[in-house]
């Protein structure tokens, strides 16, 4: 393997977590010719949390690790996908080449952003059985009916604790609020591309049209595509290794 192959970072949405990538890193090896690394972003998975949660400070802590002088491309999904087009700016110190935002909502209400605000700041529910856990960990990130309550996905999204089962997820990160998507767009430094499930009520293509008119629309795909359909995927990794 040539250490001149991009190194392909794959980053999860809010409420997720590295897992979330499973089905299409089973497709990887016949289709990626570099190394991969699916990432916990802070305050999720294994991921320790953060004091506050910004998209430029997401970035910095995936940044530290990630092997610096080697070329990165970014397959981001929602937050994720916001998170690389913040590492795409160059400003955190990783050489991007290509970076896919998948599903990144945005455009936000005044209502949403208040939500969101909201959830930031309620305490991290103990449930009294790792089943209900489970169901809430799979319902805060958009995966019920998705992923089974039994997946590695949900080992990795809750624990133990104080006598019952909690999430791992920190709350607060919903305090990460909206990207400014024509900042990160203008300030990238990588080949960029916008795509979302045709079907996706969080990132409508005509949403992403206004910003970037060669987006993809991935047919009969909803918000969570990667994990829909992992093989509908792969005409974008063949974008990212240009």
């Amino acid at each position: 393997m040539s250490e001149s192959e991009p190194l392909l970072l794959l980053l999860h949405g809010l409420g997720a977590n590295s897992k979330v990538w499973d089905g299409l890193v089973k497709l990887l090896p016949e289709r990626w010719p570099g190394p991969w690394l699916a990432h916990d972003l802070p305050g999720h998975g294994f991921s320790g949390p953060l004091k506050r949660y910004s998209f430029g400070g997401l970035a910095a802590e995936v940044a530290e690790d990630l092997p610096r002088g080697r070329r990165v491309a970014v397959l981001g999904h929602s937050l994720g996908g916001a998170v690389g087009l913040a590492l795409a700016s160059g400003w955190f110190g990783v050489q991007v080449s290509a970076v896919c935002g998948l599903g990144i909502k945005v455009r936000w209400s005044a209502e949403e952003l208040a939500k969101a605000a909201e959830l930031a700041t309620r305490p991290n529910r103990v449930f009294d059985t790792r089943a209900e856990a489970a169901e809430r960990a799979l319902r805060v990130a958009g995966l019920t009916g998705l992923v089974a309550p039994d997946a590695p996905l949900v080992d990795r999204a809750i624990r133990e604790a104080d006598g019952g089962w909690r999430l791992t997820l920190d709350p607060a990160a919903f305090a990460v609020g909206a990207p400014d998507m024509p900042g990160l767009l203008a300030a990238s430094r990588a080949e960029v591309l916008l795509a979302a499930g045709e079907h996706d009520p969080m990132s409508p293509g005509a949403h992403l049209a206004k910003l970037r008119p060669d987006s993809v629309l991935l047919p009969g795909l909803g918000h969570n595509a990667h994990v829909e359909d992992p093989a509908a995927l792969l005409p974008v990794l063949d974008r990212l290794h240009g």
